[in-house]
């Protein structure tokens, strides 16, 4: 990516506490326009939080977050969030919408489509237009307690970007997708690089073989600091993520994809630690 893209995150010296526990501490963070982010870290590591920063949901308890621009803590929040498209797989809608409808509520920054509210024939030209982006043009109708999994991932990202956002975030976003659900929502993502070039995107997850091809940077995290951030094939290595998840590693890469498995330790004389033996500290 060019050095002139402009800055869309930034976070300078954040630290968060909650209930008097310090859960980040002094995180620098840059993401710039166009860049294809993974947040990587194990359960507790503090990606939650930094999603939260980067969706203006929460602010730090110190230092500094400008999300497109505009700074937490003088900005109107949900002028800010407008500009944010979010994808979560946990997403709580409870009535019988349709595709089209769950779309149309990116618009009104909704989970429910609002009473007396009615879109416009341009807005729903444009949800029309997303679900044709994802593959669901022909799914318009489904209702979403019939739609599958990846259905209603797909759907939720054609949610997110209905808004035209600057930022889109994806939170785990392949939890509880089987493999042909999560290899058909991750080649969406992968298309969104060349259909949306300019679109900023950070993915978290714990799971490498989660990531999209098209990831371009990634920052690792473990107990609330940076363990290291950059681009993708610098960042993503074993040495890396076994310092970040306490135990050894093997990071492997296959055309554009990664993947992950435990370093064994060989068999010791008395026969045991075999494949299901004890495994080494990382140093």
């Amino acid at each position: 990516m060019s050095g002139a893209r402009e800055t869309v995150l930034a976070l300078r010296g954040v630290t968060f506490r909650r209930n008097g526990v310090e859960i980040l501490h002094g995180i620098d963070l840059t993401v710039r326009e166009g860049e294809r982010w993974a947040l990587l870290g194990p359960n507790g590591a503090g990606k939650s939080t930094i999603l939260g920063f980067c969706g203006a949901q929460q602010h730090p308890t110190s230092g500094t977050v400008e999300v497109l621009g505009r700074r937490l803590g003088r900005v109107e929040l949900q002028s800010l969030r407008r500009g944010i498209g979010h994808v979560n797989p946990r997403h709580p809608v409870r009535s019988p919408l349709t595709a089209l409808e769950v779309v149309l509520t990116g618009i009104s920054g909704t989970i429910e489509l609002p009473m007396r509210w009615c879109p416009t024939m341009e807005e729903i030209a444009r949800a029309e237009a997303r679900l044709h982006e994802v593959g669901l043009a022909a799914r318009a109708e489904a209702v979403w307690p019939t739609m599958s999994q990846g259905e209603r991932g797909r759907a939720l990202i054609a949610r997110a970007l209905v808004s035209e956002p600057g930022l889109l975030l994806l939170d785990e976003p392949t939890t509880g997708l089987d493999v042909a659900a999560r290899e058909q929502f991750l080649e969406t993502v992968d298309d969104l690089a060349r259909s949306a070039p300019r679109l900023t995107t950070i993915l978290v997850t714990h799971h490498l073989e989660e990531l999209p091809e098209s990831t371009t940077h990634a920052v690792v995290i473990a107990h609330g600091d940076v363990v290291a951030a950059g681009p993708a094939d610098e960042v993503v290595t074993s040495e890396i993520i076994s310092r970040a998840f306490e135990h050894p590693i093997e990071v492997g890469a296959s055309d554009g994809r990664w993947s992950a498995r435990a370093l064994r330790t060989r068999g010791r004389a008395d026969g045991t630690g075999s494949a299901g033996g004890a495994v080494n500290p990382v140093p």
